[in-house]
């Protein structure tokens, strides 16, 4: 438990003072950012100095130096690979950073702040909510390493909007938000049905439904324009995701490797991988749900959201570094163990440092400066810090299903004050 005394002393932290702990956080993941941003990566520098990022490359394979518009124009090679509402977030940050100067750098300034106002708003979001607990999103090593790393917090900043929406009774915009999400990241898809089934435990059917059809019509609008104008363009997110073998970060490429001989690579085919995975998760989580509903009627099922997510990533056959964004609001929401918290960060980074000083150990045998053949971290270092982070993230689903619901320590002002929800511990 946290003490009462640092407890009293932070209860009285603002808003301003959790954005800008927010922004300082992303100020920091910028400047470990920064020596990638322009594209000079003849030396390795990403790896070595672990400034990776998504954004910079996808400027020039999603061909987004001119005036391409995703999935309607084709393009040379593989591109729009991304849901709708991310391969337009990138769209709008490549016309923005072409009118004040074309290139790598341009593109990924305009997403750094396109990036951080997504961030801000989901801190916001979570102050309303859970008052100081939104320091777990907003001070998080995860957000630090990971905030600049892909789009994800557009999707992460819509969930969490819609998770305020739902604890407000503003049932439909609630789903919308959620649809928004889903077209940006599937995974903000995966509490619609945890929220809607909250509504219909307490017997108001027609908010739940109302949900549930938001949701769906907001994807369907977004969607469904492009699935007519250019359908195989736009189908191409779901066969590249379908064809994917098991992603270096997840519990299928440990085992994979592991039985195959430990090598750093995985034959197993995505064909088995993904109904092995779909199956797995679903069993799992009928399996926690199960389990904490016996152990105590009244849990709000909208909670769920934080098993959920864990499971989805301890049982996916991809976990690409930036999904841990993910996790940040629900701490902060359902599962406040500044313990666990701290593991799971902990964990986290050392993933993180121990990825990338693999990927230059393997640079470094085609000759990259720097790296010699042999230097950086061996596979089974990462694949260590793998297995603890996996086994960090089910001890936080253990906790989630064993845990009491204290009284609420949170503002007066947060529609949470009806419910009993966890508190710090």
């Amino acid at each position: 438990m946290i003490p009462d005394a640092p407890r009293r002393a932070v209860a009285g932290i603002s808003l301003w003072a959790v954005l800008g702990a927010t922004f300082v956080t992303l100020s920091l993941g910028y400047a470990l950012k920064m020596p990638c941003g322009a594209g000079a990566w003849g030396d390795g520098r990403q790896y070595k100095v672990l400034c990776y990022s998504d954004v910079v490359p996808l400027y020039g394979t999603e061909q987004l130096q001119g005036s391409r518009l995703p999935y309607l124009q084709s393009c040379e090679g593989t591109c729009d690979e991304y849901p709708v509402l991310t391969m337009y977030f990138m769209r709008s940050a490549a016309w923005i950073s072409n009118l004040v100067k074309q290139g790598y750098l341009a593109f990924f300034n305009v997403n750094v702040l396109l990036l951080t106002a997504c961030a801000l708003i989901t801190a916001g979001a979570l102050y309303r909510m859970v008052g100081v607990r939104a320091l777990y999103f907003a001070l998080a090593p995860t957000l630090f390493a990971y905030g600049f790393m892909n789009w994800d917090l557009l999707a992460v900043m819509l969930a969490t909007v819609g998770t305020l929406m739902f604890l407000s009774d503003r049932d439909g915009w609630s789903g919308a938000f959620l649809g928004l999400g889903a077209a940006a990241k599937f995974y903000p898809a995966l509490f619609v049905v945890p929220f809607a089934a909250d509504r219909f435990r307490e017997g108001r059917r027609f908010p739940g439904v109302a949900l549930v059809l938001a949701a769906a019509g907001t994807w369907l609008v977004l969607n469904i324009p492009f699935a007519l104008a250019a359908p195989h363009s736009w189908g191409t997110f779901f066969r590249f995701n379908a064809s994917r073998g098991a992603d270096w970060d997840s519990m299928w490429f440990v085992a994979c490797d592991r039985l195959g001989g430990g090598h750093g690579s995985c034959s197993w085919p995505a064909a088995v991988l993904n109904p092995a995975s779909a199956m797995v998760f679903v069993a799992a989580v009928v399996i926690v749900w199960s389990l904490r509903w016996n152990r105590l009627h009244e849990t709000p099922a909208w909670t769920l959201g934080f098993p959920i997510v864990a499971l989805f990533l301890l049982t996916n056959k991809v976990y690409s570094p930036q999904y841990g964004l993910w996790l940040l609001p629900w701490f902060a929401l359902a599962l406040p163990s500044l313990r666990l918290f701290v593991a799971f960060e902990a964990a986290d980074v050392a993933v993180f440092v121990t990825r990338f000083l693999w990927f230059a150990r393997l640079d470094g045998s085609q000759g990259v400066q720097g790296f010699s053949p042999g230097s950086g971290v061996p596979i089974a270092l990462f694949e260590a810090a793998l297995v603890i982070r996996a086994v960090i993230l089910l001890a936080c689903v253990v906790a989630w299903v064993l845990r009491d619901p204290p009284p609420v320590d949170i503002p007066e002002a947060s529609p949470l004050r009806r419910l009993r929800v966890p508190s710090p511990g």
